[in-house]
C-alpha cells in the first residue's frame, strides 16, 4: 500500500472514532438520564433493520456464529459499556480509559493474526497514553469506579471485534452495509431484551431526545461503522485501532467548544502527543507485521481474508468492499494492467 492511500484510508476512517467522541456530549447534553441500555439498544438496533432491508443478505453457514460474536463485541457489549463510562464519567476522562485498546489489539494481534510486536509500536502506545492523560485529566476531573471499569470492558471488547474482523474477513460476496448490517442489528437485539427487562423505560421522550437518539442511530452508528468496518478491513488491526484516538480528541474539542472547559498548554501539548502517536503508528503500516517482504498472502482458508493488508484481496472483492459507500472501485488504486507480451520473430536465416 502506497503512502499516499494509506493516509487517504486512514483520514477516512478516523471519521469514525471523531465521531463517536461526541457520543460523550450527546448522552448527557441530549439523552434521558442514566439510560445506557436504552440508549444503546436505539443507537444499534434500527441502524441495523435499515441495512438488512436494503441489502437484503443473511448470513451463511459459519458466519451465523462469526456475525453474532463480532456484533456482541463491535456493537451490543461495547455500545453498553461505551454509554455506562459516559454516564459515570466526564467525556474526556471516559475516552482516557477506552485508549488503553491499542495495547490490547497490539497482544492479541501477536497471538490471532502472527503480528511482529514491534520497538516502534510500544513507543507510539506510551506516547498515545500519556498525550490523551495530558489532554483529558484535569484537577477537578471525578473519577467513579463503575466508569472506570466499564470504559476499560469497552476497550476490551472494541480491540477483540477489531482483532477478529481482522482475521474473519468478510464473506466472499457480501457487501459493506450487509456486513455491518448483521452486527449492528445482532447487537441490537443482544440489547433488547436485557434493556426491557433491567431498565425502566422513560416517562416521557422530548423532542430533544429523539435528536440525540437519531443522531447516534443514523450518523453515529450506520453511517460510521460502515466507514469503520471499511477501514479495518483496509488497515493494519494496530494501525486501525491507533485511529480510535480520535475520539478523545474530538470529546476535548466539543467540551471546549459547547460547555466552556478550556484548553491549556498541557492539553495542546497532548493533543500534539496523540497526534504523533497516530502518525508514529501509521509508519509501520506499510507491510503485515511479521511478514517479510514478498511473501504471498495467507489463504483464504478460514473463509475470510487473512493479512494486514487488503492489497492482496482479489480484484472482485476490491469492487465489494466498496459498493456500499457508492465509490467507484476505480477511485482506489487498482492493480496494475500487465501488458500482454509481444510475439517473438521467428529466427531468421543465419540466426544463431
Amino acid at each position: 500500500m502506497t503512502d499516499r492511500r494509506l493516509v487517504r484510508i486512514s483520514l477516512l476512517t478516523a471519521l469514525a472514532p471523531a465521531v463517536w467522541g461526541s457520543t460523550y456530549l450527546v448522552t448527557t447534553e441530549f439523552l434521558p438520564p442514566d439510560r445506557p441500555l436504552l440508549a444503546s439498544t436505539l443507537r444499534a438496533l434500527p441502524a441495523g433493520l435499515i441495512l438488512l432491508l436494503l441489502t437484503r443478505v443473511l448470513p451463511r453457514g459459519i458466519w451465523w456464529v462469526r456475525a453474532t460474536m463480532l456484533g456482541v463485541l463491535n456493537i451490543g457489549a461495547f455500545f453498553y459499556f461505551l454509554f455506562l463510562a459516559a454516564y459515570h464519567l466526564p467525556g474526556g476522562v471516559a475516552a482516557l480509559v477506552m485508549t488503553v485498546q491499542p495495547m490490547i489489539v497490539l497482544l492479541l494481534g501477536a497471538v490471532l493474526l502472527g503480528a511482529r510486536i514491534r520497538l516502534l509500536h510500544i513507543g507510539a502506545c506510551a506516547l498515545a497514553a500519556a498525550g490523551v492523560a495530558l489532554l483529558v485529566l484535569q484537577p477537578q476531573a471525578g473519577l467513579d469506579g463503575v466508569g472506570v471499569l466499564a470504559g476499560l470492558l469497552g476497550a476490551a471488547c472494541m480491540a477483540s471485534g477489531i482483532v477478529l474482523t481482522k482475521r474473519w474477513g468478510r464473506p466472499e460476496g457480501v457487501s459493506l452495509l450487509a456486513f455491518t448490517g448483521w452486527q449492528l442489528t445482532v447487537g441490537g437485539l443482544a440489547l433488547l431484551p436485557v434493556t426491557l427487562l433491567g431498565e425502566p423505560l422513560p416517562e416521557r421522550l422530548t423532542w430533544t431526545n429523539v435528536g440525540g437518539f437519531a443522531y447516534l442511530g443514523i450518523i453515529g452508528a450506520l453511517l460510521a461503522y460502515v466507514v469503520w468496518f471499511n477501514g479495518i478491513a483496509r488497515l493494519p488491526a494496530l494501525a486501525a485501532s491507533f485511529l480510535s484516538f480520535a475520539s478523545p480528541l474530538c470529546a476535548t474539542v466539543l467540551g471546549y467548544l459547547f460547555m466552556g472547559q478550556t484548553l491549556g498548554p498541557l492539553q495542546l501539548l497532548g493533543a500534539a502527543g496523540v497526534v504523533g502517536a497516530v502518525v508514529l503508528a501509521q509508519r509501520g503500516a506499510g507491510e503485515p507485521p511479521g511478514t517479510p517482504p514478498g511473501t504471498p498472502p495467507a489463504s483464504g482458508a478460514e473463509g475470510g481474508r487473512h493479512g494486514d493488508d487488503e492489497e492482496h484481496e482479489h480484484e472482485h472483492g476490491r469492487h465489494d468492499a466498496v459498493s456500499g459507500l457508492g465509490i467507484h472501485p476505480s477511485s482506489l488504486t487498482a492493480p496494475p494492467t500487465v501488458p500482454a507480451p509481444r510475439p517473438v520473430p521467428p529466427p531468421g536465416p543465419g540466426s544463431a
